[in-house]
């Protein structure tokens, strides 16, 4: 998955300043973002309200579009340093290509998990006969400054673990632990991230940890996530030190649930590259330009994507929320 856009702003993200050591409720409004080839997708983070929930940097959510009469996603070659995607499907399929050889068909409820370490490249694209319906979200998580120089790497996960709670809620396990459930995929930070499904009529509680922070981001219907009804496209961020999570629904909705110990590093995000200094940054911009590094992208049906000039101004982490 890439940001797509040719002015890209620098998002200082990281450090534990504006974290909120209590339970909040904080709406975020998505803005709406061009992603290839006629695909719009809605972008909560980074936001001007609020960067990161634990390690996850970057949410886009799109869809349900009707993609029958069009090609679908089309997401050209492009380069990732020091972060991990995690595509996560409700409806259609997504073919995953990368660098590493991996070639791949992501579908829906399956995890196609991309740890770019030092350095990746890879490309999206929706199928040549592909489902109707595209309907998902796209990730990343920040790594550590322990883990941002690992070997890239590629995982697909079409088994996942699930737990059901009282009411009609059950819970998929993308990255991490809920309820004792442990998800396959490799995760670098204590984080979590989880498909709930909320039957209509649902009223439950799901656990929670009081150290993580939480945002909830609504796939479809419209729940109510601790007595706020959210509409499809929308996130809410939780704060800290809750033990659980009142959820209900009216009507069969879908939610995330994003969350993980507050992310203590400074961060400097821009472009497809999470990094700590504005001469990483620039260094990896020109070894994108320059080949080499970020390997290449095989069987794809275009040019690659190119870099976007920097800005004027240095890159530096300012802070969390703005």
């Amino acid at each position: 998955m890439s940001n797509l856009d040719q002015r890209p702003a620098a998002a200082a993200c990281g450090g534990l300043t504006e974290v909120s050591a209590r339970p909040v409720r904080e709406l975020l409004t998505g803005r709406e973002v061009a992603l290839g080839e006629g695909t719009v997708v809605r972008r909560l983070l980074p936001g001007l309200g609020r960067r990161m929930v634990g390690a996850w940097c970057f949410v886009d959510h799109y869809g349900p579009d009707d993609i029958a009469e069009e090609p679908g996603m089309q997401v050209p070659p492009h380069p990732h340093m020091g972060l991990q995607t995690v595509s996560w499907l409700h409806e259609g399929e997504v073919l995953h290509r990368d660098s590493l050889g991996s070639l791949q068909t992501v579908r829906p409820r399956e995890l196609g998990l991309m740890t770019s370490g030092r350095a990746i490249s890879h490309s999206e694209e929706s199928p040549r006969e592909h489902a109707r319906l595209l309907h998902g979200a796209q990730l990343w998580v920040a790594l550590p400054g322990s883990h941002r120089h690992v070997e890239p790497s590629f995982e697909h996960h079409s088994e996942l673990p699930a737990v059901s709670g009282g009411g009609g809620l059950r819970a998929t396990v993308i990255l991490g632990e809920v309820d004792g459930a442990v998800s396959p995929g490799t995760a670098y930070t204590p984080l979590v991230g989880a498909d709930l499904t909320l039957a209509a009529g649902t009223g439950a509680r799901l656990p929670v940890r009081p150290d993580y922070e939480y945002a909830v981001l609504t796939m479809s219907g419209e729940a109510e996530v601790d007595g706020l009804r959210l509409a499809p496209g929308s996130m809410l961020y939780l704060g800290c030190g809750r033990t659980e999570l009142p959820l209900r629904a009216d009507v069969d909705s879908g939610l995330m649930l994003l969350g993980g110990v507050p992310f203590e590093e400074e961060i400097v995000m821009w472009w497809n590259f999470v990094g700590r200094t504005h001469e990483e940054i620039a260094q990896a911009r020109e070894d994108w330009a320059a080949g080499g590094r970020f390997g290449e992208v095989h069987g794809y049906d275009g040019a690659r994507l190119g870099a976007p000039p920097l800005p004027s101004g240095r890159l530096r982490p300012r802070g969390r929320t703005r």
